[in-house]
């Protein structure tokens, strides 16, 4: 999801709030800034809807939560000290579910 502070178009479909995301090459930007996709252009780039989080300090709360969580799981009574009674694991995204094969 994207916060508050981002300064894309909040707008709200189903009862569920979304901010639009796009490219300065997408068909909404050139009709935000240029008044359209000028007949020897193409658009390039495409306009998602990401669902709408609020403001980023419940996101960063959340996110502390999380760390707080692991460092009782861990036993690690300080923050500096996770490092030492864990072993971390790089993980990557497989599937990107906002760029996806959405139109």
């Amino acid at each position: 999801g994207i916060n508050a502070e981002y300064m894309g178009e909040l707008v709200e479909e189903n009862g569920k709030k979304y901010k639009l995301f796009y490219g300065m090459s997408s068909a909404t930007a050139m009709k935000k800034y240029s008044g359209g996709v000028a007949n020897y252009r193409a658009s390039e780039g495409k306009t998602v809807k990401i669902p709408y989080r609020g403001p980023v300090d419940k996101t960063i709360n959340d996110i502390l939560g999380g760390v707080r969580s692991a460092c009782t799981y861990t036993g690690a009574g300080f923050l500096r000290n996770l490092s030492k009674r864990t072993t971390f694991i790089r993980v990557n995204t497989t599937h990107n579910v906002v760029f996806g094969d959405k139109s």
